[in-house]
């Protein structure tokens, strides 16, 4: 099998939930750690725009987004299941929301004066400040709640997690799946990298042993890697190997082989241009070329993504 590469820093959120993942399935990866913020020179040699946290290389293929991540482990490892047969669907639809709607309510919260502060508190002034800026530059015509309405939100969404792990040890049973992970790593991000904020688990303690239980997980057999090695892997990959549908459904009335434009539909809406090779009922693949990397296969999932004709400037 291909080296898996994962490109993450260890405070991002989205990376702890697939190092968790990688954890479950025992499977060995290298680990290239990325800047948290622009520039990121290596990243766009290998994504062409795409500038969030985490993504996976694989030879030549690069798999933005962690819902996507999440079905090419899956793809290569079936078992243990992160879709179990039984809840296939309600998991994928619980996973969409914890991703965004509990993860902004998570960040709101952490992340408001109290928390900032404690994140930046042994940090050079003008770090902290180019990090806000690089956030709010990705972040541009978003609606972000107020500190508040986080607080009272968050709390909810607790309550309702450990409504879920009433007589049982994950979300859906007696084994983790993509729900948990993604239900996890915003929580992660309050108790372990903000704990300032933390207070707000204490009042359910069901969702605290539930969490013990993920971190126990681990994060599978790590290697460190270099950027340098992993755009050199790309470089030299003679073929891709695409897991999951290539079927072509058009939605948009673009033509495979046409010059496009992939970008997120709200966070990070840096697009990525290539040649469109797969539009399928989950996913988007273009392919691209790169001074460096050479040519590249970059996968997006369909939701989440727009989908653009390219327009020269």
């Amino acid at each position: 099998m291909t080296d898996i590469i994962l490109h993450h820093y260890p405070t991002s959120p989205f990376s702890e939930k697939i190092r968790l993942v990688l954890g479950y399935k025992k499977l060995a990866w290298k680990s290239v750690i990325i800047p948290s913020i622009m520039p990121k020179p290596d990243v766009l040699a290998l994504t062409g725009g795409y500038r969030k946290t985490p993504f996976l290389q694989m030879g030549s293929d690069v798999y933005c987004d962690s819902a996507l991540i999440c079905d090419v482990l899956e793809h290569l490892q079936p078992t243990p299941a992160l879709y179990p047969l039984q809840h296939k669907g309600l998991v994928r639809v619980l996973a969409q929301w914890a991703d965004s709607t509990l993860f902004w309510a998570a960040m709101a919260y952490s992340l408001q004066p109290k928390g900032a502060v404690s994140i930046f508190a042994d940090t050079p002034p003008e770090a902290a400040k180019a990090f806000g800026a690089d956030r709010a530059a990705m972040s541009a015509g978003m609606t972000r709640l107020r500190p508040a309405d986080a607080t009272a939100a968050y709390r909810s969404y607790l309550r309702r997690i450990a409504n879920m792990l009433e007589g049982q040890d994950f979300l859906m049973g007696s084994a983790p799946c993509v729900a948990d992970f993604a239900a996890y790593h915003p929580l992660w991000f309050s108790r372990l990298r903000v704990p300032v904020m933390a207070g707000i688990l204490d009042a359910t303690p069901t969702v605290l042993s539930w969490m013990d239980r993920m971190a126990a997980l681990g994060h599978g057999q790590m290697e460190k890697y270099s950027a340098t090695d992993a755009i050199a892997v790309c470089a030299a990959s003679s073929m891709t190997a695409t897991p999951g549908e290539t079927i072509f459904q058009d939605e948009h009335g673009i033509a495979l082989g046409s010059r496009v434009t992939v970008a997120a539909e709200n966070f990070g809406q840096e697009p990525t241009e290539g040649e469109l090779l797969v539009a399928s009922r989950t996913r988007y693949t273009l392919r691209r070329f790169d001074q460096r990397a050479g040519t590249v296969h970059v996968h997006f999932p369909r939701i989440g993504y727009v989908l653009k004709a390219f327009v020269p400037a």
